[in-house]
């Protein structure tokens, strides 16, 4: 069988920041640092880990909206940084964005029609006609479960869910291929986060659109993602399959938030697993460890870990896959070699 062909591949992805001098006179602040991803069509992929670990700013890297200092993106075979005029325009209309908080993201003026139809107001070329586009939004608001009447009401006449379900017709107007959702639930009750996931992995079946997902939630990771990439001072130290790097996780750092994750034994009850705490704060990213990045807060460390960078090692999955499971560490906590 061949292999599938990824619509993105990121390669080498460095970016690092100016920002005010800290106690030991460094100024740069590295948010990725060495990023390698890739992402099959109709896939979604989970970006998880704490608080500044890179989640956002490799998105604004995959969204053009930061341009990185080094290393490579590919989107369907081209680099959208080479890109200029209606070349670029184009590009654009292929990847959107969910955002996280679904009030803040609305112009409370606006109404939901005039929302989900702001992005034709750039993209003329492709926008319907006058006399299409009040049926387009109908449409789409019909998509996202929705009623067709509620194309005049204002943002603050819809719930959470509602409004959430606003940002994403209107991430879906241009009909992209890629969708990167930064945190799209977090701000909604737990009730409504799995409406609107439901909502997503049914609009994916229909229409074929990638996801990018960012979250912190691991139980809404694992519930929507086909393949997980854990982050950890700017660098991806984990990634695979989603039900294999949970079940199996290589790195350490994996393992811990896995453990700190509720999770629900076959018969309903909360699971009893044991909580791995880890020791320390996260690190400055202004003066990350030397070594393995993760190594202050890591029970396995040793001398080398301080020393040596980890090579990333893992375990080889079906020959379809467009990566194995694979986990940056000197001490992986399970290993099948690749090509085992």
């Amino acid at each position: 069988m061949s292999e599938p062909t990824p619509l993105l591949e990121v390669s080498g992805l460095r970016k690092s920041f100016r920002v005010a001098k800290n106690k030991a006179g460094r100024s740069k602040l590295t948010a990725l640092d060495g990023v390698n991803l890739t992402l099959g069509r109709g896939e979604t992929l989970g970006l998880v880990g704490e608080s500044g670990c890179g989640k956002s700013t490799l998105a604004r890297v995959l969204l053009m909206l930061e341009r990185p200092d080094e290393g490579t993106v590919r989107f369907d075979g081209i680099d959208p940084f080479t890109l200029k005029g209606k070349d670029l325009l184009a590009w654009r209309r292929r990847v959107q964005m969910v955002f996280q908080d679904p009030f803040a993201s609305l112009n409370a003026r606006m109404t939901a029609a005039d929302l989900i139809g702001e992005p034709w107001r750039t993209h003329r070329d492709v926008a319907p006609s006058p006399r299409e586009r009040e049926a387009k939004v109908r449409e789409l608001l019909e998509l996202v479960g929705l009623r067709a009447t509620d194309a005049h009401r204002y943002p603050n006449e819809f719930s959470g869910g509602q409004r959430q379900r606003i940002g994403i017709a209107r991430a879906l107007a241009l009909q992209p291929d890629l969708i990167v959702c930064d945190e799209p639930v977090s701000a909604l009750d737990l009730s409504v986060q799995a409406q609107v996931l439901n909502l997503l992995a049914d609009l994916q079946e229909r229409l074929g659109v990638t996801y990018v997902f960012i979250s912190h939630d691991l139980s809404v990771v694992r519930h929507v993602a086909d393949r997980v990439s854990v982050m950890y001072l700017g660098k991806i130290i984990e990634h695979g399959p989603t039900e294999d790097v949970f079940d199996r996780p290589l790195h350490p750092y994996t393992a811990a938030l896995m453990s700190a994750a509720p999770t629900l034994e076959e018969d309903g009850t909360a699971g009893s697993g044991e909580r791995i705490l880890l020791d320390g704060e996260l690190p400055s990213p202004l003066d990350p460890p030397s070594g393995c990045r993760f190594r202050t807060r890591c029970w396995q460390a040793t001398d080398r870990c301080a020393t040596e960078a980890p090579d990333p090692v893992g375990r080889a999955e079906s020959a379809d896959a467009l990566e194995p499971h694979e986990g940056r560490c000197h001490f992986p906590l399970s290993l099948t070699p690749v090509g085992a």
